[in-house]
């Protein structure tokens, strides 16, 4: 991330820039999840674009959007988290202000992921529900032997406060956190690969010793550090989904933790089930970063701050 601004307008910028992503990219994770969630015998869709299409014609345009409120209410304090998190363990790791190493970076990077599936594991939770309702839905209607009525959590549509109230209801708090395991594996491996890339590839392009690089030499570190740190992770993230979702067919797995998971996945989708929705979760990373460094570059943090009243020391 930029250096050279206040906390206070890094986490402006997080939080605009997140909440700009998610609209912008948030069919395509619904098409990651979807395509993620498809196990042998219960396939609907061929592709991410075949997934989209399907979902506009049977449940229209804003269908894309489903679950998109949850990511919306929770990006900002998500990526605040995010970014304090990891502006922290720099400022701590570092030795009078001189450059971090590399396992220095990712150490701070590990901290910074830690940090985060605080929100990030309820908020996934309850996104993947939503995201995943229209496929459960499409298979009643089109291959009604795939899909047992009644789950755990089954409303025609549901919304995040139905879902809130179900899992606190019968599971407390730890019900928002289901899968807060594979969620760590996911989210710590992340921050470790793409702070340090990230930092590394834009040093590369900066003009001078001091100097910032330029804005489309950022952009494009955004992107490269973001889709390669996002591939990397993906084993993790389908079984991070699978683990979630809480509603599926009578003929899908069901898993009883991470172990039992990739057993499953193995034996009966071979090892290519652990790269579905691989391409359609790095077009979603990619360009979040690439918007992340275009609101860095605008300086929208510091436009804000620059209205709010200065306290006098």
């Amino acid at each position: 991330y930029s250096q050279g601004i206040g906390l206070p307008a890094k986490l402006i910028n997080g939080g605009v820039a997140g909440l700009i992503g998610v609209t912008c990219v948030f069919p395509i994770d619904l098409a990651k999840t979807r395509l993620q969630n498809q196990q042998n015998g219960s396939r609907l869709y061929t592709s991410m674009s075949d997934c989209l299409i399907k979902t506009i014609r049977s449940e229209g345009y804003f269908g894309m959007y489903r679950g998109a409120a949850v990511n919306l209410t929770l990006v900002t304090p998500e990526k605040a988290i995010k970014l304090a998190a990891n502006d922290f363990f720099r400022f701590h790791l570092s030795k009078d202000g001189q450059k971090l190493t590399l396992l220095r970076e990712m150490l701070a990077g590990c901290g910074a992921g830690t940090c985060q599936v605080i929100v990030t594991t309820p908020m996934e939770m309850l996104k993947i529900q939503l995201q995943d309702a229209g496929r459960i839905a499409a298979q009643r209607k089109l291959m009604p032997q795939t899909v047992a009525p009644g789950g755990p959590v089954e409303v025609k549509s549901p919304t995040a406060m139905q879902l809130t109230r179900e899992l606190l209801r019968e599971k407390g708090i730890a019900g928002l956190y289901k899968g807060l395991g594979a969620t760590l594996l996911r989210d710590v491996p992340f921050s470790i690969i793409y702070f340090p890339l990230f930092a590394n590839l834009n040093n590369l392009g900066k003009k001078g010793a001091e100097g910032p690089a330029p804005f489309y030499v950022s952009f494009i570190s955004g992107c490269i550090a973001g889709s390669t740190a996002a591939v990397a992770v993906n084993p993790v993230d389908v079984i991070k989904t699978r683990l979630q979702s809480l509603t599926r067919g009578n003929q899908e797995d069901t898993y009883s933790g991470v172990t039992d998971c990739i057993r499953k996945i193995l034996r009966n989708e071979g090892p290519s089930a652990f790269l579905k929705g691989a391409y359609c979760r790095a077009l979603v990373i990619a360009p979040l970063f690439g918007i992340a460094q275009v609101v860095y570059f605008l300086g929208v943090g510091e436009f804000i701050l620059s209205f709010l009243p200065k306290r006098n020391n």
